[in-house]
């Protein structure tokens, strides 16, 4: 029986983050337990509201470099 392989390229899959990470993840305890707005209070001054490139969320920042700090990540670059 002669068949043709399916171009896998076409496929397209929908997966959400809740998918991926377990319920009991260290990240999601953490989410739960520390609120982080407390950030933008500490930041508003530092950031132009006309002026300049739209900014990354602070809060992204600081949890970026909490998960590189408690899993001990050297460099957000590697």
């Amino acid at each position: 029986m002669l068949s043709k392989k399916q171009d896998a390229r076409h496929q397209i899959e929908f997966v959400s983050i809740d998918q991926l990470v377990p319920k009991d993840h260290l990240l999601r305890k953490i989410e739960r337990v520390i609120d982080f707005s407390f950030i933008y209070d500490l930041v508003k001054d530092k950031y132009s509201e006309d002026h300049g490139r739209p900014s990354i969320d602070p809060v992204v920042l600081i949890k970026i470099l909490f998960i590189q700090y408690i899993f001990g990540i050297p460099s957000i670059r590697r």
